[in-house]
């Protein structure tokens, strides 16, 4: 996996994956960013209830449930004093579908926290991490 992050101007920086997509990242004004874009860190927290939510789906339609949307929220803490890591981050799952089995959303959210999402895994070695889930009914 590779990744290049171009500087473009002020505290503005242009990330271009390997597999050639490009995203933006800005700072805030206090640190001389104009705010054009998230914050390096909110894409890290994004990128974990991203890979979450896509082992979620996975999983339980390879179980055969019937998963119409996925939504994963994620709240979380930072350290005050520099390095400013994770101390804590709440998962806070809502999947909708019809007829969907509880424990089958629970072992999704189960594997994906203890095998799958690297990660979350990753930003588990830092913080507190606790996963909340509901169902919600479909016709």
């Amino acid at each position: 996996m590779e990744c290049t992050v171009k500087w473009v101007d002020g505290m503005t920086f242009l990330a271009e994956t390997g597999t050639g997509h490009v995203l933006a990242m800005d700072g805030a004004p206090e640190a001389g960013g104009r705010n054009l874009a998230p914050r390096p860190m909110e894409l890290l927290l994004a990128g974990a209830g991203g890979c979450t939510a896509f082992d979620i789906v996975l999983i339980l339609k390879r179980g055969r449930q019937d998963v119409r949307d996925c939504q994963v929220r994620l709240s979380a803490e930072r350290a005050a004093a520099d390095p400013k890591v994770f101390t804590r981050i709440a998962f806070t799952y809502t999947v909708k579908g019809k007829g969907l089995k509880p424990d089958a959303v629970e072992r999704a959210i189960h594997l994906s926290a203890e095998k799958y999402c690297s990660a979350s895994i990753m930003l588990g070695k830092t913080a507190e991490i606790t996963h909340e889930w509901e169902i919600v009914e479909v016709e």
